[in-house]
C-alpha cells in the first residue's frame, strides 16, 4: 500500500507536514511518500495564464504523485480561516487538467494549528470541497495546540485521547484502501 502524505502548506517547517507524516507512520505496512507543495509553485492561476502556458509540467507531476498513491493523508494549514494561497493556487491549476485532483482515492483530512482552534475552519472547508476535489473521505481530525500536544523527539501526538483518535482515523483509511484495492 502506497500512501501520499503531505501538508497543504508551503511552509518548510509546517506543523501540518509533521502531523501528516506522523499519522502516516501509524499505518501498518504502508510505503509512505511525501511531497512539498512548494516544489509545485506556479504563477497565480488565471484563464489568460492557462491560455499562455497550457498545463505546466509541475501540475502533471503533482497529479502523477496522486495517481501513484493508493490513499492520501492531507493536512490543511489555515490562513485567515481558509486554504493557504499556495494550496489553493495549485488546486486551481490542477483542477483544470483533472477536475477531481484527488482521483477518488481514499483520503484522510487533517488540520493542525498552534492555537486552540485547531484550524477547524479550513478543515470544514476541505470537507465541504472533498467531493469537488475527488476525495473519498474516510475521516477528519483537527489537532489544536499543536506545540503542546506533539512530541518533537518522537514525532507523534502525546495527548492520549487525540493520539487514539488519529490512530483510529489512520486504521479507517487503511481499511478503505484495502477495500478499494480488493474491488
Amino acid at each position: 500500500m502506497k500512501i501520499l502524505a503531505f501538508a497543504a502548506s508551503n511552509n518548510p517547517q509546517s506543523i501540518n507536514q509533521q502531523l501528516a507524516l506522523s499519522v502516516a507512520r501509524l499505518l501498518p505496512q504502508a510505503k509512505v511518500v511525501s511531497l512539498n507543495i512548494d516544489d509545485y509553485e506556479l504563477p497565480i492561476y488565471s484563464e489568460q495564464r492557462e491560455a499562455e502556458l497550457g498545463s505546466p509540467a509541475k501540475v502533471t507531476a503533482f497529479l502523477q504523485q496522486i495517481a501513484e498513491a493508493d490513499g492520501l493523508i492531507v493536512s490543511f494549514a489555515e490562513h485567515n480561516g481558509t486554504f493557504t494561497a499556495a494550496f489553493k493556487n495549485l488546486y486551481d491549476w490542477a483542477s483544470r487538467s483533472q477536475r477531481y485532483i484527488f482521483q477518488h482515492k481514499p483520503a484522510l483530512f487533517l488540520s493542525a494549528a498552534p492555537g486552540p482552534g485547531g484550524a477547524q475552519s479550513v478543515l470544514q472547508a476541505a470537507v465541504q470541497a472533498a467531493p469537488y476535489m475527488g476525495a473519498k473521505l474516510t475521516g477528519t481530525v483537527s489537532v489544536p495546540n499543536f506545540h503542546q500536544v506533539f512530541d518533537q523527539q518522537y514525532q507523534q501526538v502525546k495527548h492520549t485521547a487525540l493520539f487514539l483518535q488519529l490512530q483510529h482515523a489512520a486504521l479507517t483509511l487503511h481499511q478503505q484502501v484495502m477495500q478499494s484495492k480488493a474491488a
